[in-house]
């Protein structure tokens, strides 16, 4: 905003920030991030946290709001900058809306799954009594900035993970970012999402696959950012991936987790008529192929039951089941028997 520029550079008052980060970031970047902040000779705070899934919690946010209200932050002017995975943009965004009712906030997302799910959309959160997000609100970011150079520093398990949100989109919505995946992936992997003209019968896949995930999330999100419309394509993952991911906490990530859902989902489309056996295998040598699991013993038939029931108390009585119906098209259903369940559940066990 031209006004907001000037208003910043005309004013007397010296520029003020406050930002959290990651601490795995801080050890990385921290030296880097000072030093812009030095040069533009902006005065700041940086308080580098723990932000994983065993820390996303209240506590943190309140942590964080001590150290803002010494810092006598103007939440008109001053926003506050959250920098690392998903996790840590969750806890700062709702302490952000908490402050003051709400102070506005930046995302800067270090890890592959936080890029292209994690900076788009409104939602933040903290895991409550054990169940993922039970807490939070929506309050979307003033802004998101996206700089895949932090991707070359993340394990390559990481950058698996945050494939698993990416082929979510592909599978719901677009059959040439489905192709992307299962041409490139392996690439995508070796490079870490870096664009290399070594390459260059890669293309830029690293800027077309993030581009196209982005751009497909927001068509889905932005027409209906405080999910007034519960029928929502990108809940493909995630009607099983809460309760297996929380119970089975460190093991699985959350792209992992959602992955294994999909890979449940598949087999649940299959068993419905509504995906052929052929497309079937090709999405599951995809996931295979992109290293992402595509089971887990603690994906009982008890637990999915588990996660079905709690889907229905919080979707409306019914389980607006998102179900891939070809490569790159899908259909959200209402009317999946229990029988179908588990006829897909034993075939994709035996499997």
């Amino acid at each position: 905003d031209p006004q907001q520029t000037e208003l910043a550079t005309a004013s007397k008052r010296k520029l003020r920030r406050f930002i959290v980060i990651d601490e795995v970031v801080d050890k990385l970047y921290g030296s880097k991030v000072r030093e812009y902040f030095e040069q533009n000779n902006v005065q700041h705070k940086i308080l580098a946290l723990p932000t994983t899934e065993e820390t996303k919690s209240m506590d943190l946010v309140l942590n964080i709001l001590h150290e803002v209200q010494s810092f006598s932050l103007d939440r008109r002017t001053e926003p506050i900058i959250a920098i690392g995975g998903g996790v840590c943009l969750d806890i700062v965004g709702l302490a952000a809306s908490l402050y003051r009712r709400r102070t506005p906030y930046i995302r800067v997302p270090t890890t592959l799954l936080s890029y292209v799910d994690a900076s788009v959309g409104a939602k933040n959160g903290v895991n409550f009594l054990q169940c993922k997000n039970k807490l939070g609100g929506y309050t979307p970011p003033v802004a998101s900035f996206l700089d895949r150079s932090f991707l070359q520093s993340i394990p390559r398990r990481h950058i698996s993970n945050g494939l698993g949100e990416i082929l979510k989109m592909a599978l719901m919505k677009h059959k040439g970012l489905f192709d992307l995946l299962k041409n490139h992936g392996k690439y995508l992997l070796d490079t870490k999402f870096q664009s290399c003209n070594s390459f260059a019968h890669h293309g830029d896949a690293a800027l077309q696959t993030t581009r196209i995930a982005i751009e497909t999330m927001l068509e889905e999100l932005a027409p209906n950012l405080w999910e007034d419309d519960l029928d929502r394509l990108v809940d493909f993952g995630h009607l099983i991936s809460p309760e297996l991911e929380m119970r089975v906490l460190p093991s699985l990530m959350h792209g992992e987790a959602v992955n294994i859902d999909m890979a449940f989902m598949t087999y649940v489309a299959h068993a419905r008529g509504l995906l052929a056996a052929e497309d079937r295998e090709q999405i599951l040598q995809c996931m295979r192929g992109l290293e992402l699991p595509v089971w887990h013993s603690g994906c009982s038939w008890a637990l999915i039951q588990r996660a079905l029931r709690e889907r229905l108390k919080h979707s409306g009585g019914q389980l607006r089941m998102p179900l891939p119906t070809g490569l790159g098209v899908a259909d959200i259903f209402n009317d999946t028997s229990e029988e179908t369940l588990e006829r897909a559940y034993e075939l994709w066990v035996k499997d």
